[in-house]
């Protein structure tokens, strides 16, 4: 009966992991699809009367600091142990980060992107933090993901070890949009 047990939990395990691939590559798919979509067709929206469509970068900034504010606070719940404040605070940085992707897909769908303005050291200091910014955007998706899956489904082990990259990685991409924000602001 042991031996029957294991099998089916196995099997369950297995279509579990099936599924997670499914949620997290279709995910990936549609979030990164749609910004890679309204890269080639930004501003298509046409001007929103009565409303300074500028005001949507800063949310970005201000979505992308709480969201660097719950993740280092998710790690240091998760570093004493408190899985449940843990929790909350992966919720919540998962909340801001959506509110962040809502912003970001209304301001590139109804405006046209803005140019950076500096020059010399800095504009190469920004055109770095901006093009590791968005690599790792992209790879962020499915991580954070996969991530959270493992963590909210009991798969201690496996969400421990993608963990430990999908922290310092998210946390770069947070901050590093502020940064982004901060530097490109004036041009806008």
């Amino acid at each position: 009966m042991s031996k029957s047990s294991n099998q089916i939990s196995t099997q369950q395990k297995g279509t579990s992991d099936k599924s997670h691939v499914a949620i997290v590559v279709t995910l990936t798919i549609v979030i990164n699809g749609l910004v890679t979509l309204l890269f080639f067709m930004e501003g298509l929206g046409g001007d929103v009367e009565g409303f300074d469509l500028t005001i949507l970068p800063m949310m970005n900034a201000i979505f992308n600091s709480f969201t660097t504010v719950f993740l280092f606070t998710a790690l240091f719940f998760i570093l004493r142990k408190n899985i449940t404040m843990h929790k909350r605070f992966i919720y919540a940085a998962f909340t801001s980060t959506a509110l962040f992707l809502v912003t970001y897909l209304t301001y590139h769908a109804l405006s046209e992107s803005t140019a950076f303005g500096g020059s010399g050291a800095i504009a190469a200091i920004y055109y770095f933090i901006l093009i590791s910014h968005i690599i790792l955007a992209i790879i962020i998706v499915p991580l954070a993901l996969w991530t959270f899956l493992k963590g909210i489904t009991s798969q201690v082990e496996k969400h421990r070890k993608i963990a430990r990259w999908t922290m310092p990685l998210w946390l770069y991409v947070s901050i590093t949009g502020v940064i982004v924000y901060l530097m490109i602001s004036p041009y806008y």
